[in-house]
């Protein structure tokens, strides 16, 4: 899984083929892995396969023309009810959606997080376009596929934001 740390990318381009379901499979019990608040666990997860539906989710936001290639999109949201700590949902799925980033780069899929919450109009279109049950709230979309691009990933480390809190400086 490290490797997959220090390799994934955001995917945008895709090849055009198909997804095999085991491999979908394969990424969402990594995303269900994840730790949530109490354990409370709100994650649903949507699986858009259908040519139309991922090129009208592609118009969700400005960022997300890229999914309109992608042969699936998966859709993340959270439960609304039945919670043990709601305000933490959209944590849960944050950690949910990073285990299915790594997932997808560790089985030679690419893929790229699109943002949709916390912003409340976008969470309202995306539901709608999918007319997804009343006691659901949309997280992020997925695009996912085979990488039709390659490059390295950014060396981000840096020394500088590291604060050591050692008794001398407290």
């Amino acid at each position: 899984m490290m490797s997959s740390i220090f390799h994934r990318i955001s995917v945008r381009k895709f090849e055009d083929r198909p997804i095999e379901k085991e491999k979908i499979v394969q990424v969402l019990k990594a995303g269900m892995q994840a730790p949530s608040a109490c354990n409370q666990q709100p994650w649903e997860f949507y699986v858009v396969t259908d040519k139309e539906k991922i090129q009208e989710l592609s118009t969700a936001t400005p960022y997300s023309k890229c999914a309109a290639r992608a042969p699936v999109v998966i859709v993340p949201v959270y439960r609304t009810e039945g919670l043990v700590a709601p305000s933490y949902a959209e944590i849960d799925l944050s950690i949910a959606q990073q285990n299915i980033w790594l997932e997808t780069d560790e089985i030679g899929l690419g893929g790229v997080w699109i943002g949709i919450a916390p912003i409340e109009e976008r969470m309202e279109l995306v539901h709608k376009m999918l007319d997804l049950p009343e006691n659901v709230k949309v997280f992020s979309l997925f695009a996912m596929g085979y990488p039709a691009e390659e490059r390295p990933q950014q060396d981000r480390f840096d020394p500088e934001r590291i604060h050591f809190m050692t008794p001398e400086k407290v």
